[in-house]
């Protein structure tokens, strides 16, 4: 399959070659501000697909909302139209229109106008055409400081600059790259069109937040480095707002500390810590050195040896029975901590020993759970 980007370069246009250029059955033209716009035919020859992002939103002349919007979509829909009428080849056209076409404004109006010409060659052609009024895109290599909030909060935020929000409570609505871009190629892969009650292309889920919770949210993930605690980032708006957070780190960010404890025995180093699945950390301890002497009432850990030989040792609280196992860094064997088992673990080997630990909870200094008793 072969396919035309229109304003291949701007954010989503830069997202969408990236993930097509990951397959091997698709190859991929550019048309960019760097062509001119009677270039459309001669790039159209042999395209099975086109996906019409270009267009003008914050131009230095209101005029340019004319030209880059609707004029240059009726210069498409002329080529595409011409290809249909010579070689009968339709071709299919995504366009990434905006929720400003439905409001009166110059930038609403000229987006309005190229989907008039859509719908006209869709009527007089029998083109498939696929209108998204997307709301506000967020995700990787939007551009700040220029027409979303998301990528100006990130960039600046991540670089200790100063946000402004007039008003906190304002309600947006929020799209993520690789959500559009997903459905793009969906679309493109022949599936179902399925328009909403107003006949445009949708793409889901949408996020509704406010512009204060959303500053909020990624101050979080930056005072995170510190407090060592994430938030739930592993799925919907949380998970797609921290990427994007994380895109927009300076290299001389890629890499932060963490606070290490160190004593006799070795080092003890906290990596990460959850509010509700409890915490990861490492730590070391010299040939001969055993830590732990401990039971928990309810705390449970799971101890992985990355390096060295260990002996884990537990005794029953209650009836006195005892267990010893033996695990080294040659194995991946997780050893799991049982509420009410006293235990302990020593370094049997003649090298230093490094071991992964994870908590279920949260280490709290005033309710530790963690009560010493020596094996």
């Amino acid at each position: 399959m072969k396919v035309l980007i229109t304003g291949a370069n701007g954010f989503v246009g830069r997202n969408l070659q990236l993930h097509l250029s990951e397959r091997k059955d698709v190859e991929v033209v550019c048309f960019t501000r760097e062509h001119a716009v009677d270039a459309l035919p001669d790039l159209l020859r042999g395209v099975d697909f086109v996906f019409h992002l270009a267009g003008v939103n914050r131009p230095k002349d209101p005029a340019e909302f004319v030209t880059g919007n609707a004029d240059l979509t009726l210069a498409l829909c002329k080529a595409v139209g011409g290809m249909a009428e010579k070689t009968g080849n339709r071709v299919p056209i995504v366009y990434t229109s905006s929720i400003q076409a439905a409001y009166a404004n110059p930038y609403g109006a000229s987006k309005r106008e190229a989907e008039a010409a859509l719908s006209s060659l869709a009527d007089t052609h029998g083109i498939p055409i696929h209108v998204f009024r997307l709301p506000n895109v967020f995700g990787k290599w939007c551009r700040p400081n220029y027409n979303s909030a998301v990528a100006t909060f990130c960039h600046n935020i991540a670089r200790g600059l100063p946000i402004h929000i007039n008003d906190p409570a304002a309600a947006v609505t929020l799209v993520y790259v690789d959500d559009v871009v997903e459905r793009f190629i969906q679309l493109m892969d022949g599936a179902d069109a399925a328009p909403d009650a107003e006949g445009f292309a949708a793409v889901t889920p949408q996020y509704t937040t406010t512009v204060g919770e959303m500053a909020q949210l990624i101050e979080t993930f930056r005072d995170s480095r510190c407090t060592l605690m994430t938030e739930r980032v592993g799925t919907g708006f949380v998970r797609a707002l921290y990427a994007t957070y994380v895109s927009y780190l300076p290299v001389e960010s890629f890499t932060y500390t963490v606070p290490q404890h160190g004593d006799p025995r070795g080092v003890f180093v906290e990596m990460l810590k959850t509010p509700d699945c409890g915490q990861f950390s490492f730590f070391t301890a010299h040939p001969g050195i055993t830590r732990g002497g401990h039971y928990h009432h309810t705390k449970t850990e799971k101890f992985l040896v990355i390096k060295g030989q260990a002996r884990f040792k537990f005794r029953h609280m209650q009836t006195g029975e005892t267990h010893e196992l033996v695990t080294s860094g040659d194995k991946a064997e997780i050893v799991e901590t049982v509420p009410g088992w006293t235990h302990d673990i020593t370094n049997i080997g003649s090298d230093e020993m490094v071991v992964m630990l994870w908590a279920n909870e949260v280490f709290d200094r005033a309710r530790p759970d963690t009560f010493a008793c020596p094996l």
